[in-house]
Protein backbone atom coordinates (compact mmCIF):
# COMPACT_ATOMS: atom_id res chain seq x y z
CA UNK A 1 0.00 0.00 0.00
CA UNK A 2 0.89 3.65 -0.32
CA UNK A 3 0.35 5.19 3.11
CA UNK A 4 0.65 8.85 4.10
CA UNK A 5 0.73 9.71 7.81
CA UNK A 6 0.48 13.36 8.87
CA UNK A 7 2.14 13.87 12.26
CA UNK A 8 3.72 10.46 11.94
CA UNK A 9 6.79 11.10 14.10
CA UNK A 10 4.79 11.07 17.34
CA UNK A 11 4.20 8.05 19.58
CA UNK A 12 1.22 6.62 17.67
CA UNK A 13 2.72 7.43 14.30
CA UNK A 14 5.88 5.54 15.13
CA UNK A 15 3.82 2.49 16.11
CA UNK A 16 2.12 2.53 12.71
CA UNK A 17 5.39 3.05 10.83
CA UNK A 18 7.02 0.15 12.66
CA UNK A 19 4.10 -2.09 11.67
CA UNK A 20 3.76 -1.10 8.01
CA UNK A 21 7.45 -0.81 7.14
CA UNK A 22 7.86 -4.57 7.65
CA UNK A 23 6.13 -5.14 4.32
CA UNK A 24 8.80 -3.86 1.94
CA UNK A 25 6.30 -3.31 -0.87
CA UNK A 26 4.55 -0.65 1.24
CA UNK A 27 5.49 2.97 0.61
CA UNK A 28 5.15 5.10 3.73
CA UNK A 29 5.30 8.90 3.59
CA UNK A 30 5.46 10.86 6.86
CA UNK A 31 4.43 14.52 6.93
CA UNK A 32 6.42 16.10 9.75
CA UNK A 33 7.46 19.56 10.96
CA UNK A 34 10.97 18.26 11.67
CA UNK A 35 13.48 17.19 9.05
CA UNK A 36 14.47 13.52 9.14
CA UNK A 37 16.43 11.24 6.82
CA UNK A 38 14.57 8.62 4.81
CA UNK A 39 15.00 5.02 5.87
CA UNK A 40 14.16 2.01 3.70
CA UNK A 41 10.57 2.33 2.51
CA UNK A 42 9.81 5.23 4.90
CA UNK A 43 10.09 8.76 3.51
CA UNK A 44 9.96 11.90 5.68
CA UNK A 45 8.47 15.00 4.07
CA UNK A 46 8.61 18.39 5.79
CA UNK A 47 5.39 20.44 6.10
CA UNK A 48 4.06 23.11 8.44
CA UNK A 49 0.52 21.76 8.78
CA UNK A 50 -0.89 25.05 7.52
CA UNK A 51 0.03 25.56 3.87
CA UNK A 52 0.25 23.58 0.66
CA UNK A 53 3.58 22.44 -0.73
CA UNK A 54 5.19 20.01 -3.16
CA UNK A 55 4.11 17.19 -0.83
CA UNK A 56 0.47 17.53 -1.93
CA UNK A 57 1.33 15.54 -5.08
CA UNK A 58 2.15 12.58 -2.83
CA UNK A 59 -1.51 12.25 -1.89
CA UNK A 60 -2.45 11.33 -5.47
CA UNK A 61 -3.14 7.61 -5.68
CA UNK A 62 -2.72 7.04 -1.94
CA UNK A 63 -4.36 3.98 -0.44
CA UNK A 64 -4.55 5.29 3.14
CA UNK A 65 -4.18 8.79 4.58
CA UNK A 66 -3.92 8.96 8.38
CA UNK A 67 -3.98 12.30 10.20
CA UNK A 68 -2.40 12.29 13.67
CA UNK A 69 -1.14 15.89 13.59
CA UNK A 70 -1.57 18.05 16.68
CA UNK A 71 0.31 19.43 19.66
CA UNK A 72 0.42 17.09 22.66
CA UNK A 73 -2.20 17.77 25.35
CA UNK A 74 0.35 16.79 28.00
CA UNK A 75 1.01 20.42 28.92
CA UNK A 76 -0.38 23.28 31.00
CA UNK A 77 -3.64 24.64 29.60
CA UNK A 78 -2.55 28.26 29.47
CA UNK A 79 -3.77 30.54 26.69
CA UNK A 80 -0.70 30.01 24.51
CA UNK A 81 -0.85 26.22 24.70
CA UNK A 82 -4.62 26.15 24.21
CA UNK A 83 -4.28 28.21 21.06
CA UNK A 84 -1.58 25.90 19.70
CA UNK A 85 -3.59 22.77 20.56
CA UNK A 86 -6.58 24.12 18.63
CA UNK A 87 -4.65 25.50 15.67
CA UNK A 88 -2.36 22.50 15.20
CA UNK A 89 -5.37 20.20 14.93
CA UNK A 90 -7.93 22.30 13.09
CA UNK A 91 -5.59 23.87 10.52
CA UNK A 92 -3.90 20.59 9.53
CA UNK A 93 -7.22 18.76 9.27
CA UNK A 94 -8.79 21.50 7.12
CA UNK A 95 -5.71 21.61 4.89
CA UNK A 96 -5.66 17.87 4.27
CA UNK A 97 -9.41 17.76 3.62
CA UNK A 98 -9.25 20.64 1.14
CA UNK A 99 -6.42 18.96 -0.74
CA UNK A 100 -8.20 15.59 -0.86
CA UNK A 101 -11.21 17.32 -2.42
CA UNK A 102 -9.02 18.66 -5.23
CA UNK A 103 -7.19 15.45 -6.14
CA UNK A 104 -7.92 13.51 -9.31
CA UNK A 105 -7.06 10.24 -7.57
CA UNK A 106 -7.71 10.90 -3.87
CA UNK A 107 -6.92 8.44 -1.04
CA UNK A 108 -9.17 5.41 -0.81
CA UNK A 109 -9.42 5.86 2.97
CA UNK A 110 -8.89 8.92 5.20
CA UNK A 111 -8.49 8.04 8.90
CA UNK A 112 -8.84 11.12 11.12
CA UNK A 113 -7.58 10.97 14.70
CA UNK A 114 -9.73 12.13 17.62
CA UNK A 115 -9.79 11.19 21.30
CA UNK A 116 -11.93 9.22 23.73
CA UNK A 117 -11.73 12.27 25.98
CA UNK A 118 -14.51 13.75 23.84
CA UNK A 119 -16.95 12.00 26.22
CA UNK A 120 -17.83 13.58 29.53
CA UNK A 121 -16.66 12.32 32.93
CA UNK A 122 -18.56 9.12 33.75
CA UNK A 123 -18.22 6.55 36.52
CA UNK A 124 -21.48 4.76 35.65
CA UNK A 125 -22.57 5.00 32.03
CA UNK A 126 -20.61 3.23 29.28
CA UNK A 127 -19.86 5.69 26.49
CA UNK A 128 -20.55 4.06 23.13
CA UNK A 129 -20.30 5.74 19.74
CA UNK A 130 -24.10 5.98 19.56
CA UNK A 131 -25.07 6.78 23.16
CA UNK A 132 -21.95 8.45 24.54
CA UNK A 133 -22.52 11.88 26.07
CA UNK A 134 -20.28 14.74 24.99
CA UNK A 135 -19.94 17.50 27.55
CA UNK A 136 -18.49 21.00 27.68
CA UNK A 137 -14.92 21.79 28.68
CA UNK A 138 -11.67 22.62 26.89
CA UNK A 139 -10.61 19.07 25.99
CA UNK A 140 -14.05 18.04 24.80
CA UNK A 141 -14.40 21.23 22.77
CA UNK A 142 -11.06 20.56 21.05
CA UNK A 143 -12.26 17.09 20.03
CA UNK A 144 -15.67 18.34 18.91
CA UNK A 145 -14.18 21.03 16.69
CA UNK A 146 -11.54 18.60 15.39
CA UNK A 147 -14.27 16.22 14.24
CA UNK A 148 -16.48 19.08 13.06
CA UNK A 149 -13.81 20.32 10.65
CA UNK A 150 -13.32 16.81 9.26
CA UNK A 151 -17.07 16.23 8.90
CA UNK A 152 -17.59 19.57 7.15
CA UNK A 153 -15.91 18.16 4.02
CA UNK A 154 -17.60 15.71 1.68
CA UNK A 155 -15.63 13.24 -0.41
CA UNK A 156 -17.05 11.25 -3.31
CA UNK A 157 -14.19 8.77 -3.67
CA UNK A 158 -12.68 8.66 -0.18
CA UNK A 159 -14.00 6.71 2.80
CA UNK A 160 -13.94 8.78 6.02
CA UNK A 161 -13.16 7.24 9.41
CA UNK A 162 -12.79 8.96 12.80
CA UNK A 163 -10.91 7.17 15.59
CA UNK A 164 -11.65 8.20 19.18
CA UNK A 165 -8.55 6.72 20.74
CA UNK A 166 -8.09 5.99 24.44
CA UNK A 167 -4.77 5.75 26.34
CA UNK A 168 -2.38 3.45 24.47
CA UNK A 169 -0.32 1.20 26.73
CA UNK A 170 3.14 0.13 25.64
CA UNK A 171 6.65 -0.38 26.86
CA UNK A 172 8.53 2.58 25.47
CA UNK A 173 6.34 5.64 25.12
CA UNK A 174 3.14 7.53 25.75
CA UNK A 175 1.46 8.09 29.10
CA UNK A 176 2.16 4.57 30.34
CA UNK A 177 5.92 5.14 30.58
CA UNK A 178 5.22 7.98 33.05
CA UNK A 179 2.80 5.79 35.03
CA UNK A 180 5.45 3.08 35.37
CA UNK A 181 8.12 5.56 36.44
CA UNK A 182 5.86 7.01 39.16
CA UNK A 183 5.02 3.52 40.44
CA UNK A 184 8.69 2.52 40.59
CA UNK A 185 9.33 5.61 42.69
CA UNK A 186 6.71 4.47 45.21
CA UNK A 187 4.10 6.97 43.99
CA UNK A 188 1.82 4.42 42.36
CA UNK A 189 -1.16 4.55 44.70
CA UNK A 190 -4.65 5.65 43.68
CA UNK A 191 -5.09 9.16 42.32
CA UNK A 192 -7.88 11.23 43.82
CA UNK A 193 -10.57 8.86 45.11
CA UNK A 194 -9.44 6.21 42.61
CA UNK A 195 -12.98 5.57 41.36
CA UNK A 196 -12.39 7.15 37.94
CA UNK A 197 -12.18 4.76 35.01
CA UNK A 198 -9.26 4.38 32.63
CA UNK A 199 -10.07 3.39 29.07
CA UNK A 200 -7.07 1.93 27.29
CA UNK A 201 -5.76 -0.26 24.49
CA UNK A 202 -2.39 -1.97 23.92
CA UNK A 203 0.02 -0.80 21.24
CA UNK A 204 -0.49 -4.06 19.35
CA UNK A 205 -4.27 -3.76 19.36
CA UNK A 206 -4.17 -0.06 18.44
CA UNK A 207 -2.21 -0.82 15.26
CA UNK A 208 -4.37 -3.87 14.64
CA UNK A 209 -7.55 -1.75 14.97
CA UNK A 210 -6.29 0.91 12.54
CA UNK A 211 -5.39 -1.77 10.01
CA UNK A 212 -8.80 -3.44 10.55
CA UNK A 213 -10.70 -0.19 9.96
CA UNK A 214 -9.13 0.34 6.54
CA UNK A 215 -11.52 -2.30 5.22
CA UNK A 216 -14.59 -1.39 7.30
CA UNK A 217 -17.54 0.92 6.83
CA UNK A 218 -17.26 4.70 7.07
CA UNK A 219 -17.95 6.20 10.50
CA UNK A 220 -16.69 7.00 14.00
CA UNK A 221 -15.06 4.33 16.17
CA UNK A 222 -14.00 4.09 19.82
CA UNK A 223 -10.49 2.64 19.96
CA UNK A 224 -10.29 0.99 23.39
CA UNK A 225 -10.73 -2.39 25.07
CA UNK A 226 -14.24 -3.40 26.17
CA UNK A 227 -13.12 -3.46 29.82
CA UNK A 228 -12.30 -0.02 31.27
CA UNK A 229 -10.71 -0.29 34.72
CA UNK A 230 -10.98 1.87 37.85
CA UNK A 231 -7.88 3.88 38.68
CA UNK A 232 -7.39 2.28 42.12
CA UNK A 233 -7.52 -1.25 40.65
CA UNK A 234 -5.26 -0.27 37.76
CA UNK A 235 -2.65 1.13 40.16
CA UNK A 236 -2.74 -1.98 42.38
CA UNK A 237 -2.28 -4.22 39.33
CA UNK A 238 0.56 -2.05 38.08
CA UNK A 239 2.35 -2.31 41.43
CA UNK A 240 1.98 -6.09 41.24
CA UNK A 241 3.32 -6.26 37.67
CA UNK A 242 6.35 -4.15 38.60
CA UNK A 243 6.94 -5.97 41.91
CA UNK A 244 6.60 -2.75 43.89
CA UNK A 245 5.23 -3.52 47.39
CA UNK A 246 3.60 -0.15 48.09
CA UNK A 247 2.37 3.02 46.47
CA UNK A 248 1.53 6.36 48.05
CA UNK A 249 -1.93 7.70 47.31
CA UNK A 250 -2.20 11.17 45.78
CA UNK A 251 -4.98 13.57 46.76
CA UNK A 252 -6.40 16.06 44.27
CA UNK A 253 -4.40 18.84 45.92
CA UNK A 254 -1.16 16.85 45.66
CA UNK A 255 -1.89 16.15 41.99
CA UNK A 256 -2.55 19.83 41.30
CA UNK A 257 0.79 20.78 42.82
CA UNK A 258 2.60 17.97 41.00
CA UNK A 259 0.94 18.79 37.67
CA UNK A 260 2.04 22.41 37.94
CA UNK A 261 5.62 21.35 38.71
CA UNK A 262 5.94 18.97 35.74
CA UNK A 263 3.91 21.13 33.37
CA UNK A 264 0.73 19.15 32.81
CA UNK A 265 -2.93 19.01 33.92
CA UNK A 266 -4.68 16.81 36.51
CA UNK A 267 -7.50 16.09 34.06
CA UNK A 268 -5.29 13.48 32.39
CA UNK A 269 -5.40 11.48 35.65
CA UNK A 270 -8.68 12.41 37.30
CA UNK A 271 -11.20 12.39 34.46
CA UNK A 272 -13.22 9.15 34.34
CA UNK A 273 -13.24 7.73 30.83
CA UNK A 274 -15.62 4.78 30.73
CA UNK A 275 -15.62 4.14 26.99
CA UNK A 276 -16.84 1.06 25.10
CA UNK A 277 -15.86 -0.07 21.55
CA UNK A 278 -19.36 -1.14 20.49
CA UNK A 279 -18.78 -0.79 16.74
CA UNK A 280 -15.46 -2.64 16.68
CA UNK A 281 -17.02 -5.54 18.55
CA UNK A 282 -20.08 -5.58 16.27
CA UNK A 283 -17.80 -5.86 13.25
CA UNK A 284 -15.98 -8.83 14.80
CA UNK A 285 -12.70 -7.21 15.83
CA UNK A 286 -10.71 -9.53 18.10
CA UNK A 287 -8.63 -7.89 20.82
CA UNK A 288 -5.33 -9.57 21.62
CA UNK A 289 -5.57 -8.21 25.18
CA UNK A 290 -8.95 -7.40 26.75
CA UNK A 291 -8.15 -6.86 30.42
CA UNK A 292 -5.32 -5.06 32.22
CA UNK A 293 -4.69 -8.24 34.21
CA UNK A 294 -3.72 -9.95 30.92
CA UNK A 295 -1.43 -7.13 29.84
CA UNK A 296 2.27 -8.03 30.02
CA UNK A 297 4.80 -5.32 30.76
Amino acid sequence: MKIVIAGGTGYLGELLVKYYEKEKKNQIYILTRSQKLNKGNVYYIQWDGKSRGYWTALLEGTDVLINLAGKSVNCRYNNENKKEIYESRLASTALLCAIVQDLKSPPNVFIQSSSATIYKHSEEKLMTEKLGEIGIDFSMDVCKKWEQVFNSYSFTKTKKIITRTSIVLGKNGGAFSIMKKMTKLGLGGKQGNGNQYISWITEKDYVKAINFLINQEEGTYNICVPNPIRNKIFQKELQKKLNIPFGLNATKLMLKIGARIIGTETELLLKSRKVYPEKLLRLGFNFTTKTFQEFKI
